[in-house]
């Protein structure tokens, strides 16, 4: 992650003109082919779908690998805290499992970028492991693999040290500043990874079958990749590479390393061909679905706080140029125009973001429902009659405590950012009471206590005397949720001139990142016996997308996308887009989406805003905002969260209603649905 290069004002220098139409006849030299089976191993992908692309791939003259991305912090903090994997180890076998049988079958090389999640070196071992378990299989015995694992987990001596230099900085404005405590606190840390890591272990060992990466920025092992092609065909090193390569291979890992989700209808997997000078294609690899320009110029607001520029690892990829063409197989995009502007060319530092998390207490919860309509109407006193409840039970409890309710139906979601009518009534709500404590022991106490004053207590106009809450889903009265934990660590790590690079690991057999070592390191381990010379998700055929542009009366009638997503912990960032040059001039000249408005639907203050702009090349509109709990800046999956996707935050767009003015301009367009 670099510090912007780039005024605000520079960064929106982006027009409809970075689309174009018709055909290019000039020739350029494939460099390399990559498939992406899915943008998060683990979450399972078409077999056959994957078999068949590469089967294709086999006669081409580029060289081809896997590559895919299995890390995020999307899923809040419990990985790096408690250890455990985004997905469930079984997961990860059986889509490894079809990864080495295609690896086998087609002799081309798989790479895993930021393993299990968080990227920890425990979660690169684990991967190895499993990949030595599947070899070790009956039928496999012909299977032999080359497998190099990167490591990235960093040691708090290391990180103290540029925090006594006052060299660390927040990874956003919501960040707060690091203290010692947050590092002490820390269970582990680690550090996204440039692609100078992978580079590194693939020019070393050149005949590697395969790469499990700790943390690492996403398109890492795509840049890699691209790059060590370069070096082999060409004698090009990393630091010959022009900007416009580098951007152009940073630009394509960004959009490979979710699958086809730049593709219309989204699926999962994709494919690239990347050329000499840095230009590339993409592709779905589902025939019912397609590549088109504006979908794939969209990609670059997906999860990000501003479209451009994109801060990385050394410095920042910048897209004021790129360039995006229809091929003639109507199914796939050319771009071109990328640049990737590196800090040290502005005697900035090479840094990289840090993560980590702690545990902060143990949590129960309770949760039932209720569907009398005179106790929904006092739903607030009744949650707050409950929390008094708690206190008077507990009064005798020194250490701190926390007991708060979610109340779906109601504003369970989106909370105090829930832009709905406040006196609005459900038919049924669906209550969960969260206690968090020191210990499990009185985590289970405030909650019981809670659920006690739910069942029990009376309310104004009360008929149903004999209980308030349909509760015991499960079996369960209440249920131990386990350690607490919240990310203490999002923070930018300046390097000295090469740091970014790994070296071999020293102590194969012991943990990374000893004092005597490098920031990052790699090892080889030979698995398998001898050398060698699923569930299916369907897709539909259209998109079921339904858009009303005869007679529109709000943002969803006349907006096919409108999506929330975090940006990080600590941010939510909104993202509209429109399926015609024309509605989207018209909105971008009205004031239907203005500051003003974003302010008053969520609820801040102007200032709050990070960030808010159109984005022509995507037809596309974002806004970047704080994530919020009771009305204070919160951090993603902790105490109270309800949303730590960010992916439901944008229900208050939809209803967003269309100016007089504006519904004419676009009924007087003429356009179909």
């Amino acid at each position: 992650m670099a510090p912007m290069l780039l005024s605000e004002s520079e960064s929106e220098l982006a027009s409809s003109d970075n689309v174009l139409t018709g055909s290019n006849n000039t020739e350029r030299k494939p460099l390399c082919n990559i498939i992406t089976p899915v943008g998060m191993l683990g979450y399972g992908f078409d077999v056959q779908l994957n078999r068949a692309a590469l089967q294709e791939l086999a006669w081409h003259e580029a060289p081809t690998a896997i590559i895919l991305d299995s890390g995020s912090t999307d899923s809040g903090p419990d990985k790096l805290a408690l250890g455990g994997m985004t997905a469930p180890r079984s997961s990860y076998v059986r889509d490894l499992r079809n990864l080495l049988a295609l690896s086998h079958e087609f002799h081309v090389p798989v790479i895993v970028g930021s393993a299990g999640g968080s990227g920890t070196d425990a979660h690169v071992d684990e991967f190895l492991k499993i990949i030595k378990e599947i070899s070790d299989e009956e039928g496999n015995s012909d299977y032999y693999f080359k497998a190099l694992g990167i490591y990235s987990n960093v040691t708090k001596a290391r990180v103290l040290k540029s925090l006594a230099s006052k060299e660390v900085k927040g990874c956003g404005v919501f960040v707060p500043e690091l203290s010692e405590s947050d590092v002490d606190n820390a269970v582990e840390i680690v550090a996204q990874m440039g692609p100078e890591p992978f580079l590194d272990a693939m020019m070393a060992e050149p005949d590697f079958d395969i790469i499990i990466g700790g943390r690492c920025y996403d398109p890492s092992p795509y840049i890699a990749w691209a790059v060590h092609q370069a070096g082999v065909q060409g004698n090009l090193s990393l630091k010959a590479m022009t900007r416009e390569q580098l951007g152009g291979f940073a630009f394509m890992g960004k959009l490979m390393e979710c699958g086809a989700h730049c593709g219309t209808p989204k699926t999962s997997s994709s494919q690239a061909t990347v050329y000499q000078d840095g230009a590339f294609d993409i592709k779905p690899l589902n025939t019912k679905a397609r590549c088109v320009p504006h979908s794939v110029a969209a990609h670059s607001l997906y999860e990000k706080t501003r479209p451009n520029p994109l801060p990385g690892p050394g410095g920042n990829l910048v897209l004021s140029k790129s360039k995006y063409q229809q091929l003639p197989d109507g199914r796939s995009v050319r771009v071109t125009g990328g640049d990737f502007e590196l800090s040290r060319d502005h005697n900035l530092p090479y840094t990289v973001k840090l993560e980590a998390a702690k545990v902060i207490g143990f949590r129960s919860i309770i949760m039932g429902g209720i569907r009398d309509p005179i106790l929904i109407k006092h739903i607030d006193t009744l949650t707050q009659n409950a929390k008094t409840y708690a206190l008077q039970q507990h009064k005798d409890v020194t250490s701190p405590w926390e007991v708060d309710f979610h109340v779906y139906g109601a504003h369970g979601i989106m909370e105090s950012l829930e832009p709905g009518d406040s006196s609005y009534q459900p038919r049924e709500v669906f209550l969960v009471g969260e206690a968090l404590a020191p210990t499990q022991e009185l985590a289970n106490s405030i909650a019981s206590a809670a659920r006690i004053a739910c069942m029990h207590a009376p309310y104004p106009g009360q008929r149903g005397t004999a209980g308030n809450f349909a509760f015991g889903i499960g079996g369960k009265l209440c249920i131990e949720m386990g350690p607490c934990t919240e990310f203490c660590i999002y923070h930018l790590l300046p390097l000295q001139n090469g740091e970014e690079h790994a070296a071999p690991k020293q102590n194969v057999d012991g943990q990374s990142n000893q004092q005597d070592e490098p920031l990052f390191s790699w090892k080889a381990v030979d698995i398998g016996n001898a050398p060698t010379t699923p569930s299916t998700i369907s897709t539909p055929s259209k998109s079921s997308t339904t858009l009303n542009l005869a007679s529109p009366l709000t943002l969803c009638d006349i907006a096919p996308v409108i999506r929330s997503k975090n940006s990080g912990p600590y941010e939510i960032t909104l993202d509209i887009l429109f399926s015609h040059p024309a509605i989207y001039e018209l909105v971008k000249t009205s004031d239907l989406l203005t500051r003003d408005v974003i302010a008053n639907l969520y609820h801040l203050a102007d200032e709050e805003i990070v960030h808010f702009g159109f984005y022509d090349p995507a037809l596309g509109f974002k806004a970047t905002i704080p994530r919020k709990r009771a009305g204070r800046n919160a951090i993603s999956g902790g105490f109270m969260e309800t949303d730590v996707h960010g992916s439901q935050q944008y229900a208050g767009l939809l209803g967003l209603q269309l100016g007089e003015e504006l519904k004419k301009g676009i009924v007087g367009l003429g356009l179909e649905e």
